[in-house]
């Protein structure tokens, strides 16, 4: 059984664009870029009552396939997401309305 390996991120993305943030990840001693635009929320934002209210509900993140780095161990992306969501604010997907 492998040991776990310990997991930093760094991402600087910001509200009220949450998800144009730039993902860097360190497994142990190894680095990993997955770039800029690398995460989706699975939040939501609309509006009600004729754009008289609007409805704003924050999601987890995922990871965009395209931006995962081709030589990242597959087998550590379920706990880099898992850190992710535990860092990273949750964006809405329409915090830029």
């Amino acid at each position: 059984m492998q040991k776990m390996k310990k997991i930093l991120i760094e991402y600087d993305g910001e509200y009220p664009n949450l998800c144009s943030g730039h993902l860097k990840v360190w497994l142990g001693n190894d680095f990993y870029d997955f770039g800029q635009y690398c995460l989706s929320s699975g939040g939501s934002c609309y509006f009600e009552n004729d754009y008289a209210d609007e409805v704003v509900k924050q999601g987890e993140w995922s990871i965009n396939e395209y931006s995962i780095p081709e030589n990242f161990p597959e087998e550590y992306l379920d706990d880099v997401l898992k850190v992710i969501n535990e860092e990273i604010t949750w964006g809405c997907c329409g915090g830029c309305l």
